[in-house]
């Protein structure tokens, strides 16, 4: 839009908030406001309170103040929600990022842009790769630091870090330092931009990560067989996963390792196992999987329906009857084994349900002696179907 459209935005808006009878907003946007004669309300804590004040509010002249553009990391989306089309009218701004780009002339399609002010540094952390370019909405001042300290920790503190305070405004100001040499105190409104350096660890974008990524106590899907039971998976963009019997919770973890919109659910019995699942989740950048302690079998009735299901635990033919009584068609079920009995489980199974049962067989080189031979591991039985295929 050239200058005139957002001349014309800013007089709309000006005339929204003459007419108004309630203008809501944080304290430091109502503070900027001219006099007016609408009634001023702050927005409170939590974020969810305001939302309830703006629907009591229903049918009479009540305008939002928001920084940016409310619809990129902002709350323009969780208040839309609630109202119906003829409800509502936004009237967008510059983005932060937008505004960051052009301070610092980085592509925006190039560039990753994240929201940080709600959520752990380790969200970051599939992205970290030296040369990368993120942008990120900080909580407050002092997460910087906090930032700056979580990259140098794991490894990339040679990353430069530029800081924009106050950014587009007659108070904005720009910082620009290494992340280990950090020191200085910053003030809200802020944001990063992260040029990525350094010699730690970067998360491979293909499935089956090095089993070293995660915490367990023996019971993972290893490295292989996980790369070979996510290619069955066959993660499509936005689909919900169950992860049944999680152990570790590697395969819900990259499953939603696979996507920007991915979704999982892992459900384990063992509290022990649950704890590190959930530590495995944040340490990959994946906090958002949701992690129940539960039965399989008690578990099901509550949780989103899925679209694909992995079996990795607490595998019997009951599971399977109560599971196909449960689920919709379309559903793609994964399941593995490892002994006698669940082969025979297994291609019984497919027999009743349909699908595949492939095998797969791994060896590992090793020293015998001053020779070498191959030493195999436990062969895998895979079980693939589709609900409503057979």
């Amino acid at each position: 839009m050239d200058g005139g459209g957002f001349d014309k935005l800013a007089q709309i808006a000006k005339q929204h908030i003459t007419s108004a009878q309630y203008i809501i907003g944080p304290k430091r946007h109502l503070s900027m406001l001219p006099s007016c004669d609408a009634s001023l309300i702050e927005w409170p804590s939590p974020f969810s309170k305001g939302i309830e004040i703006l629907l009591s509010r229903r049918g009479q002249q009540c305008v939002m103040l928001t920084s940016g553009d409310p619809f990129w990391f902002g709350a323009g989306s969780n208040i839309t929600s609630n109202l119906t089309p003829g409800e509502w009218r936004a009237i967008p701004n510059h983005s932060c990022f937008s505004l960051c780009a052009a301070e610092l002339g980085w592509a925006l399609d190039q560039t990753l842009c994240i929201g940080l002010h709600a959520a752990p540094f380790s969200r970051l952390r599939p992205y970290l790769a030296p040369n990368r370019k993120i942008m990120a909405t900080m909580r407050d001042g002092a997460s910087v630091n906090e930032l700056a300290n979580y990259l140098c920790r794991i490894g990339f503190g040679n990353t430069q870090i530029t800081i924009l305070e106050s950014l587009g405004s007659t108070n904005q100001k720009i910082t620009k330092s290494c992340a280990s040499d950090l020191e200085e105190e910053f003030m809200h409104p802020v944001m990063v931009a992260l040029d990525i350096s350094g010699y730690g660890e970067t998360i491979q974008s293909s499935s089956g990560i090095p089993d070293s990524w995660f915490k367990h106590d023996g019971q993972i899907t290893k490295q292989a067989v996980r790369a070979f039971t996510l290619s069955s998976l066959a993660p499509r963009s936005g689909e919900h996963l169950w992860d049944l019997g999680a152990g570790s919770g590697s395969i819900g973890i990259e499953w939603l390792l696979s996507g920007p919109f991915m979704r999982a659910t892992a459900v384990e019995k063992n509290s022990e196992r649950v704890n590190t699942i959930k530590k495995n989740a944040l340490n990959l950048g994946v906090d958002q999987l949701i992690v129940v302690e539960s039965n399989i079998n008690d578990a099901i009735y509550d949780l989103e329906k899925p679209d694909c299901i992995f079996i990795g635990g607490g595998l019997n033919e009951d599971l399977i009857q109560l599971l196909w009584s449960h689920i919709g068609d379309g559903t793609r079920v994964v399941a593995n084994g490892v002994t006698i009995e669940t082969d025979r489980l297994l291609t019984s199974l497919q027999g009743k349900f349909g699908g595949r049962v492939q095998r797969l067989e791994i060896s590992h080189l090793e020293k015998i002696g001053n020779m070498h031979g191959w030493k195999a591991s436990f062969p895998i039985t895979q079980w693939v179907t589709i609900k409503g295929n057979y």
